[in-house]
């Protein structure tokens, strides 16, 4: 089965096939960086990853670019509050941006582009627009003719006349149509800005991503994401900016990630219900953060509770168990005189899990579905370790499996991120194990009661005793 992707422009499931073979572009819009990342910009962070990882699975060159908006009205009033200039505040959240995407396992993006380090690529952008009559000024600003692009309102699927009700801009009579949509604002006396050939001043929100993207990526990307929140006006608008300069598609597939809910509600800054990234990492770990987000398929809104959040732990402790167990069953089961094959039923059972997780991911990133995969390898593999005598390449067998559908989603902590146990613990795991040789058995069960504090969980085992954090 070939990569099937859900294309919001055509509103059907297309076969994936890139511009250039075993390539694949991928634009996601990334945060304005005036603030600390909350849950809804943590999800498309979480998803557009394993879209990332997926594709390099499948043994694509993935470009991955994800912008910051590091200058806007949000910013200046930011840097306002906090006594700070603009660039100090973009670089303190851009920062913190980093530690959550760290915090969230996942790799940085092939590039950044911030807003400030691109202004010379975006007045050029403006200035084609305008030579191209799609972009006029007046006073100091420059507006985008809407009305001349004719595909306007093909992604969100409104009319022209609807659309002018949701635009996010002020109402302003210097407009020559309610629709038309600023490219270059210019400055307000004491604000940051650039020089341009219409004064000095900054550009407008839209235009940094159509900028950008060309600029690193050319003029049409293979994938176009982000939340569903930017369909409309934000990605309209880029394809209205875009297509009117290069006269071709911006992007062939565009991707677009559902809501994530509160208790059921809408998050909002009105209601106060926002859930930052940096907080809900201190609660849980990144493997149940990134269970959770994955548990739903990614066009669905997602609702965060408190026992959404439980049951991701739990999951993600069952899929550590096993792993742990498979582990500790690897270290003590020596090649011997085996021959180093897998046995034919077993390796037949791995295969048909891994066929089940590759037709849910390429069926749109079926994530939820590719979980469930994880879990019958759970099941099996549980059941193989229930064995006296298990064969080495059949576990062998299993962990690489596992490692494959693990390095797509990362639900579950590999060995090199493990925690080392520091002497004392060391110790005690020695102390408890010497007093259950002893029949000791109120001394054993002090020592793991006491490591339990301390989050470590003690473990008997047919094999022996083995430990894990919780």
């Amino acid at each position: 089965m070939a990569l099937q992707i859900y294309n919001t422009l055509t509103r059907k499931k297309e076969e994936f096939v890139p511009l250039k073979p075993g390539k694949a572009s991928v634009y996601v819009c990334g945060p304005t960086v005036y603030g600390y990342v909350h849950i809804g910009n943590a999800r498309p962070m979480i998803f557009f990853d394993v879209v990332r990882s997926y594709l390099e699975n499948q043994k694509y060159d993935v470009n991955f670019v994800v912008n910051f908006t590091d200058v806007d009205d949000k910013l200046i009033r930011k840097a306002e509050e906090m006594k700070l200039s603009v660039p100090e505040v973009a670089s303190m959240f851009i920062g913190a941006y980093y530690e959550d995407l760290e915090g969230l396992g996942i790799p940085r993006a092939s590039a950044n582009p911030r807003v400030t380090e691109n202004m010379d690529v975006i007045i050029a952008f403006i200035r084609d627009l305008e030579s191209k009559g799609y972009a006029y000024e007046n006073g100091g600003d420059v507006f985008f003719r809407t009305r001349k692009f004719d595909g306007y309102g093909k992604l969100s699927g409104q009319n022209l006349e609807e659309l002018q009700f949701g635009i996010r801009i002020d109402v302003d009579e210097r407009k020559e149509n309610p629709e038309d949509f600023v490219l270059w604002k210019a400055a307000k006396p004491g604000e940051i800005h650039w020089d341009s050939p219409w004064g000095p001043g900054r550009p407008g929100w839209h235009i940094e991503c159509s900028a950008m993207s060309r600029h690193l990526l050319g003029d049409t990307l293979d994938i176009h994401g982000g939340g569903q929140d930017l369909e409309f006006p934000h990605h309209e608008c880029e394809i209205a900016q875009s297509e009117s300069v290069t006269g071709k598609p911006l992007a062939n597939y565009w991707m677009h990630n559902g809501y994530i809910k509160i208790g059921g509600e809408k998050m909002s800054k009105s209601l106060g219900n926002g859930v930052l990234v940096k907080d809900l990492r201190a609660r849980y770990k990144r493997e149940a953060i990134r269970y959770f987000m994955l548990s739903t398929h990614y066009r669905n809104p997602l609702n965060f509770t408190d026992e959404a959040m439980a049951q991701a732990e739990r999951g993600v402790e069952r899929i550590a168990n096993a792993v742990g167990n498979l582990s500790y069953r690897l270290q003590e089961t020596s090649e011997g005189d085996q021959d180093g094959t897998v046995t034919p039923e077993w390796e037949a059972k791995l295969q048909e899990i891994r066929t089940a997780f590759h037709t849910k991911m390429q069926d749109d990133f079926n994530t939820p579905d590719a979980i469930t995969a994880v879990f019958e390898w759970v099941s099996e593999v549980n059941g193989l370790l229930q064995g006296r005598d298990v064969k080495r390449a059949d576990l062998e067998a299993a962990e690489k499996l596992f490692a494959e559908m693990n390095g797509v989603l990362r639900i579950a902590a590999t060995e090199a991120e493990q925690e080392l146990l520091d002497d004392e613990i060391e110790a005690l795991i020695a102390e408890r194990t010497e007093a259950r040789k002893a029949k000791n058995w109120a001394r054993a069960d002090e020592i793991r009661d006491l490591l339990q504090e301390q989050g470590i969980l003690l473990e008997d085992t047919p094999q022996g005793m083995r430990w894990r954090r919780k």
